[in-house]
């Protein structure tokens, strides 16, 4: 037997080498290859959407907005244009997931301080409280960079707007009080194309990991 073997070796290990480079590009040409898909408002749960773009199933993208930040500073979509940026919906005074959402967004701005293609964004559902003062002592007290993150407050119905046309994520409140909000625990993921690319659990740490391995992939893959 042994005989055998050394008498036909080289064959053996070439056949063995080849075995692996073939199973190899097998696997690779099989394997589904990584993305993330592109949500419109028939995706996504009809509570978090506003009526009028609940049939719309491609080509939706974030709609221009206006607002005020933290320091006062006017904020559009200008200043997010061309980047990669995850927005949520809170209120300063919440004290049941906000703490938790607000930690988790401390996250994301540690892990993406040195990398300007990355920013965050977000908006208080209640504008009539959260005024700019409240945003910046709030801003300041949570550690938020201000070249990073930006806390925005402004006109109610804009915010209503934005958020259940533009990001679905925001459900209704009281229908006797005109646009009003309840925020959800969703962080929105969006891409250098205004396009919604993902929704997380902003409360959850096993999902601000995956959010961190998205934000990742799209930096890697602007184009698609």
């Amino acid at each position: 037997m042994l005989t055998l073997i050394k008498k036909y070796k080289i064959f053996i290990g070439t056949f063995i080498v080849f075995s692996i480079i073939t199973i190899s590009l097998f696997y690779n040409v099989l394997k589904p290859s990584r993305t993330l898909p592109i949500y419109n408002p028939v995706d996504v749960n009809p509570e978090l959407v506003d009526s009028t773009v609940q049939y719309l199933s491609k080509y939706h993208t974030i709609g221009n907005f206006s607002f005020i930040n933290q320091n006062g500073k006017r904020i559009t979509q200008k200043d997010y244009e061309g980047k990669i940026y995850v927005a949520d919906f809170f209120f300063t005074t919440c004290g049941s997931i906000c703490p938790k959402m607000t930690s988790n967004m401390e996250e994301l701005q540690k892990a993406f301080l040195n990398n300007p293609k990355v920013l965050l964004l977000s908006h208080t559902v209640t504008p009539e409280t959260d005024s700019v003062p409240v945003l910046k002592k709030y801003a300041i007290t949570k550690g938020v960079n201000d070249t990073k993150w930006n806390l925005v407050t402004g006109d109610k119905k804009e915010i209503y707007s934005l958020a259940r046309k533009s990001y679905l994520a925001v459900k209704l409140g009281k229908p006797e009080e005109l646009f009003d909000m309840v925020h959800t625990e969703n962080f929105v993921l969006v891409d250098t194309h205004k396009r919604v690319r993902g929704f997380y659990d902003g409360t959850n740490k096993e999902e601000i990991k995956r959010l961190i391995e998205d934000i990742n992939w799209l930096c890697a893959n602007d184009k698609i």
